[in-house]
């Protein structure tokens, strides 16, 4: 029988203790590597190698999920994280610790991915924004934990390492207890899944269902950027380690605080309306943080707002499109919602690592208010009527 009470609550810890090892990564390496004077553009590249991974792994992965399920592919993802996590204090050298960085990209999408995909399969159309809610919920939690965690760099370096790796194996070891599922078939398994057939029906998804993708990718830029680029920036303002930590972890809690409710909102008032007012509000509080970023009051209000309204982004982003597309394209659509993520983590860091080092002019904060901008623009523009469950019919594979 299978074990469907201790599904869900292990699926949700393991992706608590993820978002935990990646809120502890971004800030941990970019404060390392500029106490040690490395330039903040060689520093933000160095950022993108966890969501490089991703990009590498993406159009690898509906395959093995079909044919081995869920369970396998989350032990495998868990177990290139943990050694990952182990071996930064081993080999400490900057080229090496991007291949890492790079591997545990892979680990985190094979383990997103999986759980993902499996809650947004097993849930009912009533509870889906409930369990996608508490989905983001647990991953912001454990994301907001993480930037803690840099502090444990004031008595060894290697201990913030140490630590997020214990967490990783005791969460890890609790897959174990679960049955393994599989995904919903595609027309009873008469097309093959490959690599070829995955990127068509990527071009279904995005010809579609290219709207629901956009909070991802802002989500991704947000991520990375605040906790990737915000760490030097913050150094260059003048602020310590302690506080930088503090107002990252803000906007964490402020997006823990709105996660339901936001997703209670959209249920009500559409996703669509809900994201389109985050991206505007959104923009608005960054521009604001622009013009008074020497406060560190200031920065700390505004981090923990934009959380409120920008943290439920990636959930919000996988509520839009499970709403929209097929259940049999769910596995394609989840990957494309990764994708899209490790786009905006990978050119985050980097334009923000570019602004900070050859702009000293402009804000970093003015940045990140512009690319939120531009995503607002691209929802307004979104027309609902192509939405893909019109079209459904159509598509008999």
């Amino acid at each position: 029988m299978k074990n469907t009470k201790l599904r869900f609550p292990i699926l949700v810890a393991l992706v608590s203790i993820s978002g935990l090892s990646q809120g502890m990564l971004l800030p941990l390496i970019a404060i390392i590597l500029e106490n040690r004077g490395v330039s903040s553009t060689v520093n933000g590249l160095h950022a993108t190698g966890l969501y490089l991974g991703v990009l590498l792994a993406s159009p690898f992965m509906e395959a093995p999920l079909r044919k081995f399920g869920y369970k396998p592919l989350i032990i495998t993802g868990g177990l290139i994280v943990i050694i990952s996590l182990f071996l930064f204090p081993f080999l400490n050298t900057i080229m090496i610790w991007f291949i890492l960085r790079l591997l545990i990209g892979i680990g985190d999408h094979i383990l997103h991915f999986s759980t993902q995909t499996w809650i947004t399969s097993f849930s009912p159309p009533e509870k889906r924004g409930r369990n996608i809610s508490l989905y983001g919920l647990s991953f912001g939690i454990g994301f907001a934990v993480g930037p803690l965690l840099t502090r444990l760099v004031d008595i060894n370096e290697n201990l913030p390492f140490y630590v997020t790796a214990f967490f990783s194996l005791l969460a890890w070891l609790t897959v174990f207890l679960l049955q393994n599922e599989y995904p919903d078939q595609i027309n009873n398994d008469m097309e093959p899944v490959s690599i070829r057939s995955t990127i068509g029906r990527f071009g279904k998804v995005l010809k579609f269902a290219w709207a629901p993708l956009l909070p991802a990718l802002c989500y991704g830029v947000l991520e990375a950027s605040l906790n990737g680029n915000f760490p030097v920036y913050g150094l260059r303002l003048g602020f310590d380690v302690h506080l930088i930590a503090v107002i990252i972890s803000a906007f964490s809690i402020g997006a823990i605080i709105f996660q339901l409710p936001l997703g209670l909102a959209s249920d009500r008032f559409g996703r669509r309306n809900v994201l389109l007012f985050a991206m505007l509000i959104g923009s608005v509080i960054f521009l604001s943080a622009s013009i008074f970023e020497h406060s560190a009051y200031f920065l700390l209000a505004a981090f923990f707002i934009a959380g409120m309204l920008l943290g439920s982004t990636y959930s919000l982003s996988i509520a839009f499109l499970t709403d929209t597309i097929p259940k049999h394209l769910l596995p394609a659509g989840n990957l494309l919602i990764s994708i899209c993520f490790s786009l905006g983590s990978i050119s985050g860091p980097f334009l923000g690592g570019l602004a900070i080092e050859h702009l000293p002019n402009i804000s970093f904060f003015f940045l990140i208010s512009c690319i939120l901008f531009l995503i607002f623009f691209g929802l307004a523009g979104f027309k609902e009527e192509k939405q893909l469950p019109l079209a459904d019919q159509r598509w008999n594979f």
